[in-house]
């Protein structure tokens, strides 16, 4: 993929309804759910139809399902229902639908993820790629002057050097489809400078060396950084960090799977941010949310899995 050269980096995504806009204005796009007997998902995906994003296939319980919509008043008429009341053949049946080229992105419902993981990386009939999975999610906050977008927080419990490599690549493909061209991508540790006790910092130098070799390339990439100098200029500048990506970063990439479910959560739930999360490395989209989403967050994953 070849990205348009902006020598500080493409510019940011002020706000959520900038995304909503784009994925409006592409047509066509099908969401495959799995397991759909589930209020909020049932209550994302009507909302989603309304403003045209996206068209859906739902398999699940249809008793269920249609128990669901007339109990929350859910608009579900012209959505296409497969019966089907066992979870695990409601995975595999979904997945064939995004893996015959019918639908352009595969949602979890109410199952496990293990079950609809399962069946998206099944050698024969899954989606899966020789990429790496791993996980974008995108914050709104009030505290913050675009969106923030932040990898890993679901998938890869403790990457090494290459698999922070390809998760970054991940990622810088995905934004590069919303139009953030070069994201301005900070590696998050627990201080700013190179410690041999802290390996993660010491992988991160050899990161940043792979940049500027063009070895990983379409972002402008750099740290390690502290949460504080990637997101605030004034810290950087009391530190002295002297970087294009200090205070205004577009990609946090978190060192593991623990600093990055806590980052989302506290984001989330701490500082109310609006929020959405999608896995990325397979054929399509998977947009794997947590029962715990709200509606809203489930809508911003389908708006993300229809553009990435």
């Amino acid at each position: 993929m070849k990205y348009r050269n902006f020598h500080k980096g493409g510019f940011g995504i002020d706000c959520l309804k900038e995304l909503f806009d784009k994925a409006t204005q592409r047509t066509g796009s099908i969401v495959s759910v799995a397991a759909a007997a589930d209020h909020h998902v049932l209550e994302a995906a009507s909302a989603a139809k309304e403003r045209g994003i996206a068209d859906f296939v739902l398999f699940g319980d249809l008793g269920k399902i249609n128990e669901i919509a007339s109990q929350h008043q859910i608009n579900i008429c012209g959505m296409e229902i497969s019966d089907e009341p066992d979870n695990l053949e409601a995975c595999r049946k979904a997945v064939a639908l995004v893996a015959e080229g019918k639908a352009n992105a595969l949602m979890k419902g109410l199952v496990d993820t293990s079950v609809i993981m399962k069946a998206a990386l099944d050698r024969e009939h899954g989606i899966r790629t020789d990429r790496k999975l791993s996980h974008i999610s995108v914050f709104e906050l009030t505290t913050y002057h675009k969106l923030l977008f932040v990898t890993d927080a679901a998938i890869n419990i403790a990457p090494d050097l290459q698999g922070k490599k390809e998760i970054v690549e991940n990622a810088v493909a995905a934004l590069y489809n919303l139009g953030i061209a070069r994201p301005k991508t900070a590696l998050l540790a627990a201080k700013e400078k190179p410690d041999d006790k802290m390996p993660v910092t010491l992988e991160y130098v050899e990161l940043v060396k792979m940049a500027a070799s063009g070895e990983l390339s379409g972002c402008v990439l750099d740290g390690p950084f502290a949460l504080d100098n990637a997101v605030s200029k004034e810290s950087a500048e009391i530190k002295g960090i002297d970087s294009p990506v200090a205070g205004d970063a577009d990609l946090l990439v978190c060192p593991d799977i623990e600093a990055g479910n806590i980052l989302y959560k506290s984001l989330a739930f701490l500082a109310g941010a609006k929020n959405g999360g999608v896995v990325v490395g397979a054929k399509r989209p998977i947009i794997l949310t947590s029962r715990a989403d709200s509606s809203e967050s489930k809508l911003i994953s389908i708006v993300l899995g229809v553009l990435f």
